[in-house]
């Protein structure tokens, strides 16, 4: 089958996600920004999706039974939902319920009209399966190739090692590989959000040529740096605006390697004028405040909100960003251009043959020390605090570097650009 040709001034795309708005996940302000640019791009959006469930309460959940379709983004985007029970906590009714909407927007997606292209996230694996069963049958009834787009945000399933959820050579690893291998086999391009990443499934036989790298983005608009007379944290949690604040912000979680925060604030305890602020959640969230409250030199409170992500990135002397050791060739933190964009330093304690600490190197941004070595962070933090260059905030313009590789402008365009290679 040849390669489509579209010669109407609209492409129609279609999405057949597992979650959509008014669902919150990680990817909502990155989908909202590529759906606002699409529509100035003449690409329209076909979205089948079961009804809400994540994240939305009761109230939220009944008035979307009476709202099967509707439409958003000046209309470029319409929307088509089905009922479907709620999701719950339960991970064998969650599983049961990823299978049956697979299902149904199977049905639904392979029934589509005058479809361009096809997009999916990685999130749960099956989306890449279902989204290539759904080509096959498409370009079939078509009668020419109609191409699929896979965005590749969790590598599925190293991602469940680096975590300790399973093992390589399992059962579990051994079918998510088969899940992996069918997509990236049927896939005609794979969005990647790193070096990394690209490395990665290059090493499992996908072609280069079929890969593209977009970073995740930012919108440097909404972040930004926030002077500390101008810093409501300051005030909001009587933090010492006079000392050297080192800040953390993210999880504390199996693959996060955040626990090596703690321990540097142990070892600095008798530093006086340095003040360790963290802003946390995850797993082991609780534990990390139990441990933190016999430390006089430690702040810390649950995750802000993203609307002040500037005010948590701009407090900090400088920043932390941590990794259990070997598991940081998986990903390109994305808070690192958070606070590249607050022009913060950031020291990682990330593997030093990772994306990030290539990031950090070419931006210099800061200084990537290995994972899991508390003396190095430690002394990496004193130096920076003896070292006069570094707390001075004018002395970095990460901000210019962010905007040529990690601004929401650059990295939709990307995807538009991925798009019409494939359909124009």
């Amino acid at each position: 089958m040849k390669k489509i040709q579209n010669n109407n001034n609209n492409i129609k795309m279609l999405l057949l996600p597992p979650y959509f708005f008014p669902e919150q996940t990680a990817s909502t302000h990155l989908d909202q920004d590529r759906f606002s640019a699409y529509k100035n791009a003449g690409i329209l959006t076909e979205v089948y999706v079961a009804s809400p469930t994540r994240g939305v309460d009761a109230k939220c959940r009944n008035k979307y039974k009476k709202i099967k379709n509707e439409k958003m983004f000046d209309n470029s985007v319409s929307i088509h939902r089905f009922p479907m029970f709620h999701e719950g906590k339960n991970p064998i009714f969650r599983a049961v319920r990823y299978v049956l909407v697979n299902l149904i927007q199977y049905m639904k997606g392979t029934k589509a009209k005058d479809i361009d292209v096809i997009y999916s996230g990685s999130t749960p694996p099956t989306q890449g399966v279902l989204c290539s069963l759904v080509k096959k049958k498409l370009s079939k009834k078509y009668r020419k190739k109609i191409p699929y787009i896979y965005n590749l945000q969790d590598i599925f399933p190293d991602s469940l090692v680096n975590t300790g959820m399973t093992k390589k050579g399992s059962i579990l690893w051994k079918v998510g590989r088969k899940i992996e291998n069918y997509t990236y086999k049927n896939a005609d391009k794979i969005i990647v959000i790193s070096e990394g990443f690209k490395r990665n499934i290059m090493a499992k036989g996908v072609s280069e040529e079929k890969i593209e790298v977009i970073s995740n983005w930012i919108d440097l608009n909404s972040v930004h740096p926030v002077s500390r007379e101008d810093n409501k944290l300051i005030t909001e949690f009587d933090i010492d605006p006079d000392k050297f604040l080192v800040v953390y912000a993210g999880n504390f979680g199996a693959a996060q390697g955040a626990d090596i925060i703690l321990k540097a604030a142990e070892k600095l305890k008798n530093e006086t004028n340095i003040q360790f602020v963290i802003f946390g959640g995850g797993a082991y969230f609780e534990e990390a405040k139990k441990e933190a409250e016999k430390l006089d030199n430690v702040f810390i409170h649950e995750l802000m909100p993203v609307d002040r992500i500037s005010e948590v990135y701009s407090l900090g002397d400088v920043a932390l960003i941590t990794c259990k050791p070997g598991t940081g060739s998986a990903g390109m933190p994305s808070k690192t251009w958070s606070i590249m964009a607050c022009n913060t330093p950031i020291i990682a304690s990330f593997d030093t043959d990772s994306d990030l600490a290539n990031v950090i190197r070419d931006s210099g941004a800061g200084e990537c020390v290995e994972p899991g070595d508390v003396d190095v962070l430690a002394d990496s933090i004193i130096s920076l605090y003896t070292n006069y260059k570094f707390n001075k905030r004018d002395n970095y313009d990460m901000r210019s570097f962010v905007r040529v590789n990690a601004s929401r402008e650059t990295c939709v365009q990307k995807y538009i650009n991925v798009i019409k290679s494939l359909v124009c």
